[in-house]
């Protein structure tokens, strides 16, 4: 059974998001904007920058563009100032969602969020009613035939990793946050290669919605993320791989 991170790397794999890469790089310069005004432009010293940068370049996001994102970052304060608000809410099924959005229109994105929730079956909630359902983790997963479990085990334990399941075609590795870069650096230096990599909330339960709400839910979450003010949607459904491979055209 599968989850959010399962969801996106199955659209990456099938080219869904292709067509959208302008406005992924767009969410992601916007994310390296903010980490850099509030952190400063050292992603040494600056951790939240370090995990902005590298989630673009995961995502073949061009340097030019990178360096350009930290530079307006460092500015002067001129231009953007973008707020960071959480929305919550549920799906389709009982579903918790949480959204991350980074905007310059409180009021546009709250109306846009929640006319994505009504439309597709979901309800707003207000503040506190599913964040509390979710934790800040490292999410690594690893396509199983790249490498056997004991290889993996060792690399990632050693590292520091709290969590090893299979997970379906691949092997999640779970991390606290602070030990989550050390740990993909150990993966990569033991030549085992990641499906993907990513900072994330991570729910501690989940639900497992029937078919026909797993669909409908797999399109609330899709048009969320199509949201040019949505930087990340976190939900806490568990779906089977069957289901989200068929659904990912």
């Amino acid at each position: 059974m599968s989850g959010h991170s399962k969801w996106a790397t199955i659209k990456r794999k099938k080219g869904a998001a292709d067509a959208k890469r302008g406005q992924l790089f767009s969410k992601l310069a916007r994310a390296i904007i903010v980490a850099a005004k509030e952190g400063g432009p050292d992603p040494d010293s600056n951790a939240t920058l370090a995990n902005a940068i590298q989630k673009a370049r995961d995502n073949s996001m061009p340097k030019d563009n990178i360096e350009r994102a930290i530079a307006r970052g460092a500015g002067s304060g001129d231009g953007e100032a973008y707020e960071s608000i959480a929305y919550e809410g549920y799906g389709p099924g009982g579903v918790a969602i949480l959204c991350m959005i980074l905007t310059d229109n409180r009021n546009r994105a709250a109306s846009d969020v929640r006319h994505i929730f009504s439309k597709h079956g979901g309800a707003l909630g207000t503040p506190g009613t599913v964040a509390w359902q979710f934790e800040r983790k490292g999410v690594i997963l690893i396509d199983t035939e790249t490498v056997d479990e004991d290889t993996l085990m060792e690399a990632a334990l050693d590292a520091g990793a709290e969590d090893i399941i299979h997970d379906g075609s691949q092997w999640q590795v779970t991390t606290g946050p602070s030990d989550f870069g050390t740990v993909r650096q150990a993966l990569e230096t033991a030549g085992i290669a990641n499906a993907s990599a990513d900072l994330t909330m991570i729910p501690k339960s989940t639900i497992a919605p029937s078919e026909g709400d797993a669909r409908r839910l797999l399109k609330l979450i899709d048009a969320l993320e199509d949201n040019d003010d949505v930087q990340e949607v976190f939900a806490n459904f568990d779906i089977s791989e069957e289901i989200l491979e068929a659904v990912a055209v």
